[in-house]
């Protein structure tokens, strides 16, 4: 069997761990053995925290929905069940947007949803 040399390839795979590294302090970016822990562990996160960062935003619509139907004189859950009767289909974020950025025009929807839940 042919014999291998790793130099060039092994090289390449520590720089690469140490550029992914770049800005943290102390040997999380100078020691191969704490860089590659701080490397794999920021991967982890990086990860798991793009699937929280879209729960935390529908949350975070959620809350500026229900301020914005209870000065409408509504709840959150009855707007909600209101559109769905009413047959409009408006996502969350763009209500939200609405909420903030054209509180006349949500309001307008929110009234829609009202009648529906009145009727």
């Amino acid at each position: 069997m042919a014999r291998v040399k790793r130099a060039v390839h092994a090289r390449k795979k520590r720089n690469s761990y140490f550029k992914a590294a770049k800005g943290y302090r102390g040997g999380r970016s100078r020691l191969l053995r704490t860089v590659k822990e701080a490397v794999n562990r920021a991967r982890c996160y990086a990860y798991r925290d793009r699937k929280v960062k879209k729960r935390d935003f529908r949350r975070l619509w959620i809350v500026r929905i229900n301020a914005a139907s209870r000065i409408c004189g509504t709840t959150y859950s009855n707007l909600i069940h209101g559109l769905k009767l009413a047959q409009i289909e408006i996502d969350r974020k763009a209500l939200a947007e609405l909420a903030i950025n054209d509180f006349p025009g949500f309001a307008a929807i929110a009234e829609q949803a009202k009648a529906k839940m009145a009727a």
